[in-house]
């Protein structure tokens, strides 16, 4: 076949082999933050994808396409399967809340534990499927625990 009849990059090639986003199989337990974040994303997919549906040039470039879609249905699923947590205070950690640890370096770091969306450990907050919150959950002030092989004691909750 000649290379006349090729072309040498077929977009709409490379949208088709644009991977779904994983869903987790933990469950999808949000805070009334993260449960908002995800409502805010899966407006914003909806808009992409009716946004690559009017510009009419899908035929050209299904790449708009292939990722508004491939967004859409990742928030429509998390939206979907997300489970409202609020907790009250108990004096242990747990889901929604922070707690203050103290390094055997002498550091002490705060952490939110959150759902997987919306945990962003440069912000502070960390997935509740994260070592650092599965060691922590349950855990009072003045109790260790062993993270990342050092131990760590929690000084504060709240």
């Amino acid at each position: 076949m000649s290379v006349a009849f090729t072309r040498e990059e077929d977009l709409e090639a490379t949208a088709a082999d644009l991977p779904d986003r994983p869903i987790s199989p933990h469950p999808n337990l949000v805070t009334l933050t993260g449960l908002a974040q995800i409502e805010s994303a899966l407006a914003s997919a909806r808009a992409a994808y009716s946004a690559a549906q009017a510009q009419g040039d899908i035929e050209a470039d299904r790449t708009a396409m292939a990722r508004a879609t491939r967004d859409l249905r990742y928030w429509s699923a998390r939206r979907a399967t997300a489970q409202l947590v609020e907790t009250t205070p108990d004096g242990r950690v747990r889901f929604g809340g922070s707690v203050t640890l103290e390094r055997d370096d002498g550091r002490s770091q705060t952490w939110r534990i959150t759902g997987e969306d919306e945990a962003d450990p440069a912000a502070g907050s960390v997935s509740h499927v994260s070592p650092l919150a599965v060691a922590l959950i349950g855990k009072r002030v003045g109790d260790e625990a062993v993270v990342a092989g050092r131990t760590v004691e929690v000084i504060a909750v709240d």
